[in-house]
């Protein structure tokens, strides 16, 4: 049986997985399964691997000739993003932002959460809300020299402060 990725050496390696009730196999010779990290279970994923014989010339389009978007931190670029769907980093959120967005809004919803909050938790998240709201006006009164309302407002920040 022949490599399925070189075409011209004996098959040594198989992979077999299955994904949507649909087995699907790979044979690759040592030097093509080395190649892409077989040997480090880590290192490979059977379906990013399938998903690359198949989806290489999709990816290429979207790239589509324009300078590519790069995380600072890891290095991941917006086409590995696309091809694989996995992030390298906590950066990369931030990074591919608006990709992350279009694509949760095509499988859900949308792009928020609005499950349920505890209680306990709830009510902490407004009064931090709140504390970032007055702190906020808080700025505008001294900057407005206000002093009288900076005054007020500070008041409040500390009685909200002391409540926690």
């Amino acid at each position: 049986m022949l490599c399925d990725v070189c075409k011209t050496a004996n098959a040594s390696v198989f992979l077999t997985q299955i994904v949507d009730g649909k087995m699907q196999k790979v044979n690759m010779c040592e030097a093509c399964s080395k190649e892409r990290g077989v040997t480090d279970p880590t290192a490979f994923a059977l379906a990013d691997f399938l998903q690359g014989l198949g989806g290489a010339q999709e990816v290429e389009q979207l790239g589509g000739g324009q300078p590519q978007q790069k995380c600072g931190t890891c290095g991941l670029t917006q086409m590995e993003f696309k091809k694989t769907g996995r992030l390298g980093c906590s950066d990369c959120y931030s990074t591919f932002a608006d990709g992350i967005t279009s694509m949760l809004s095509g499988m859900h919803k949308g792009s928020s959460h609005t499950g349920k909050v505890p209680e306990r938790l709830a009510k902490r998240i407004e009064r931090d809300r709140l504390l970032k709201e007055l702190q906020q006006h808080l700025k505008k009164a001294v900057a407005e020299e206000d002093y009288e309302e900076a005054a007020s407002l500070r008041d409040r920040i500390k009685e909200l402060e002391v409540v926690v």
